[in-house]
């Protein structure tokens, strides 16, 4: 899947839920052009899977965990991508640094 003029995600073979792909893209893409300045001739990132617990699963966290991978794996600076846990019925708070999140839920 092309992300950004070079940078794509390989799917596993099993493929993936949209709305975990959908989020996980977004993670990559908010790194997309750092990635592709570093690696002009085109970065390949595989994902082998996801795997999470199903208890208070966001597909958000997709997209925090790409970017936590991309900032270790490539040494990248902190965006300001953040989840804070409020409490209450829509427990989590997601910033995106500025950035346009890819889906626009009612937990949004």
């Amino acid at each position: 899947m092309g992300i950004h003029r070079g940078v794509r995600l390989l799917l596993p073979a099993t493929g993936m839920y949209w709305e975990d792909l959908a989020w996980l893209s977004f993670g990559v893409a908010l790194r997309a052009e750092e990635l592709r300045t570093r690696h002009p001739d085109g970065v390949h990132l595989r994902i082998v899977s996801l795997d999470f617990p199903l208890a208070d699963y966001r597909p958000e966290v997709a997209a925090l965990a790409m970017d936590g991978w991309l900032r270790e794996e490539f040494d990248l600076p902190d965006t300001g991508i953040t989840c804070s846990y409020a409490g209450g019925s829509d427990p989590y708070a997601f910033s995106w640094g500025g950035a346009e999140p890819p889906l626009r839920s009612p937990r949004l």
